[in-house]
């Protein structure tokens, strides 16, 4: 499913086309693609909030398939073998960024459906280095969405300083927080989620949330941590009101709307953190594989044919999906 121009996702541009299947470069991998997640991300790419890097791009960065070529020197997996592709693709390793650990600040960092093809189509090549192993625990509709929903989920809240037994705020309830929710849960957390959908507020309850409203509601108590997942800028100061002495707010998307002006003493007094959340590590993605595969994570999703892909972020954006959506490529 191919991208040439950047539209409003309700008039469907993507478009289904033959292309030739890509060969692997030195050190990267094919794989037959089975599964790819759909993500926000890739509707913000769709709809050209992220700004068109080339004239043609396939989407997709929730990847899942099984290795089925080599190009020169690749080693790391064996023919056949399953393994994910996710969002951050390539970093240079000689920035002072890459030699912090902070890869995911990388200035020179390539990305799976934005810089280079992605996952909605049969075949996609990665370099194996960026690759991961996944869990014999989760069947590939399950472990699709975790390859950006949950790892994004996961390095935020590491941002916002989530510690076991902490009361956490998530605002927005799609398919990133569906699968925060779980690890916070984990944890011992007490959640408390804000979203204007009564059927995410349903599901926010199901997977265990302490309690649900609306997206500009007041939680019951003061959050020691909050994640804002809803690309609504305009929620910041309603969130940082909410946050206790001390409390951290991380904003987990790749785009947000304006924030309105804050006021000091209200909004950011008494050392009330604010920060944002840009990709992830290749450190956060294999800790938060290994975590799901321990307690068993039970993504909600909802499975649409690879030719649906208009149709699946249409539902996203609209919020008609309830979980994650993923693409049976197979």
């Amino acid at each position: 499913m191919v991208l040439s121009h950047t539209a409003p996702i309700d008039s469907s541009p993507l478009v289904e086309q033959d292309i030739p299947i890509p060969e692997p470069k030195a050190g990267e991998v094919r794989v037959r693609v089975k599964t790819c997640g759909v993500c926000r991300t890739d509707l913000h790419v769709t709809e050209g909030e992220l700004p068109p890097l080339r004239p043609h791009i396939v989407p997709g960065h929730q990847v899942v398939g099984l290795v089925d070529k080599f190009g020169a020197g690749a080693k790391r997996f064996r023919i056949g073998q399953r393994i994910g592709i996710a969002w951050l693709r390539w970093t240079d390793g000689k920035c002072r960024y890459c030699r912090a650990g902070k890869e995911n600040l990388c200035p020179n960092a390539k990305f799976t459906g934005y810089t280079e093809d992605g996952g909605y189509a049969q075949y996609a090549v990665a370099p194996e280095d960026f690759a991961y192993e996944l869990p014999d625990e989760l069947d590939d509709v399950a472990v699709a969405p975790l390859l950006c929903s949950g790892i994004i989920g996961f390095h935020a809240l590491k941002r916002a300083n989530v510690q076991p037994g902490c009361a956490l705020g998530l605002y927005g309830f799609g398919s990133s927080a569906s699968l925060s929710i779980q690890v916070a849960r984990h944890w011992g957390c007490r959640v408390y989620v804000m979203t204007r959908d009564a059927k995410h507020q349903a599901l926010a309850r199901e997977l265990g949330a302490t309690w649900a409203g609306g997206s500009a509601d007041k939680p019951p108590e003061l959050l020691q941590s909050a994640v804002l997942f809803a690309p609504v800028g305009s929620l910041v100061p309603t969130v940082m009101e909410s946050l206790d002495m001390g409390g951290t707010l991380a904003i987990a998307g790749i785009y947000l709307t304006d924030i309105p002006p804050l006021n000091y003493q209200k909004h950011l007094f008494h050392e009330k953190t604010l920060c944002s959340v840009t990709a992830n590590t290749r450190k956060d993605g294999e800790e938060l594989l290994r975590i799901s595969a321990e307690m068993h994570i039970q993504p909600k999703t909802t499975t649409y044919p690879l030719r649906d892909a208009n149709r699946a972020l249409q539902e996203l954006k609209h919020d008609g999906i309830s979980g994650s959506g993923v693409l049976a490529v197979e």
